[in-house]
């Protein structure tokens, strides 16, 4: 068995034992299933809670993994980090530029996988206005890949369905071989207008 279809199978063995507990307590309705592209795409969603992955996934389906980008500290919890890492997920020291996390996130785009990974880089609480980080714009325009915003509802209910709105794949665009840093920054600017539109369309 390949690595892709061992982080495969471990992201669907997880995926099992969650889904019905988190379906139970915290249902998630999905709107845009049909805008989920074919092949490789960067994922990104708003960000306030801890369990926001959780919802895209599920939103997302069975039908298709992703791999995840998230803060190192995760991937060192004992046990959990462990089976975390084995199903895709992969670390990223926040604090530093970490180039290993880059090249991961660029290696998995490049064979193929759709990668979650939430542009505003930290939980973001109602109110907070938080500079998005341009890691999501420079990876879709290094590879080619399409960016996909996600809106996940800022509250979450109990019991009780809670929407989340996948958008339509775009390509951005920039002016030469490469986006300047300038670009870069208005395309992840664009990315969270978009984001919140699904937000404001949903309500």
């Amino acid at each position: 068995m390949n690595e892709k279809k061992r982080t495969d199978a471990m992201f669907h063995f997880l995926y099992a034992i969650i889904w019905p507990f988190f379906n139970l307590f915290r249902p998630v309705r999905t709107v845009g299933r049909e805008n989920i592209p074919e092949g490789p795409a960067v994922i990104c969603p708003n960000h306030t809670s801890a369990g926001d992955p959780f919802y895209v996934v599920f939103a997302f389906g069975w039908k298709n993994p992703m791999r995840c980008m998230a803060k190192i500290q995760l991937l060192r919890i004992p046990i959990i980090g462990w089976f975390l890492s084995k199903a895709g997920v992969f670390g990223v020291d926040r604090g530093k530029a970490d180039m290993k996390a880059v090249k991961t996130s660029l290696r998995y785009l490049k064979e193929g996988e759709k990668l979650l990974m939430f542009p505003e880089g930290t939980r973001v609480h109602e109110g907070e206005n938080v500079q998005a980080k341009t890691g999501a714009a420079l990876f879709a325009t290094r590879t080619g890949v399409p960016l996909v915003p996600v809106y996940v509802p800022t509250r979450k209910r109990l019991f009780r369905p809670n929407t989340v709105v996948i958008g339509e794949p775009y390509k951005p665009t920039f002016a030469g071989r490469k986006p300047t840093s300038e670009e870069l920054e208005f395309i992840v600017a664009d990315l969270m207008k978009r984001v919140q539109a699904l937000g404001e369309g949903s309500r």
